[in-house]
């Protein structure tokens, strides 16, 4: 595979990750199971079980195991045609995808401070 497409599946790809990441770990969707692993992670005996389940609550550890999951589907490897290519992958795409949430909480806040500010002026405005 050619740099330039390299370059194109490492983009795509880590945004499948952290659209799913951050789907599971802060969505609404999943805030039932969100709410049972935090409380399992906390108080569960064994520090296995623990961190079982911490790993649903937080988008970069769970971005790791959504990576071994898409490297295993799409066999995806970088720069070098085996073993090491998934190794290289493995730990570029959780980064990048990690890159992607953090955009993505940052314009979430920056839009909600937009709203917010909106509502206040439009409050101004009525009284």
């Amino acid at each position: 595979m050619g740099m330039q497409a390299q370059i194109f599946w490492l983009v795509i790809l880590s945004m499948v990750i952290a659209s799913i990441a951050w789907t599971v770990t802060q969505e609404e969707i999943f805030r039932e199971w969100r709410d049972l692993c935090v409380d399992k992670s906390q108080k569960c005996k064994t520090l296995f079980q623990r961190k079982f389940f911490y790993v649903f609550t937080c988008e970069y550890c769970f971005s790791h195991w959504v990576t071994i999951l898409i490297l295993i589907l799409t066999q995806f490897r970088l720069l070098i045609d085996d073993w090491r290519g998934y190794i290289l992958a493995f730990f570029l795409l959780p980064w990048l995808a990690n890159f992607w949430m953090s955009v993505y909480r940052r314009l979430r806040v920056g839009i909600k401070h937009e709203n917010a500010l909106a509502e206040e002026v439009k409050e101004r405005l009525e009284e």
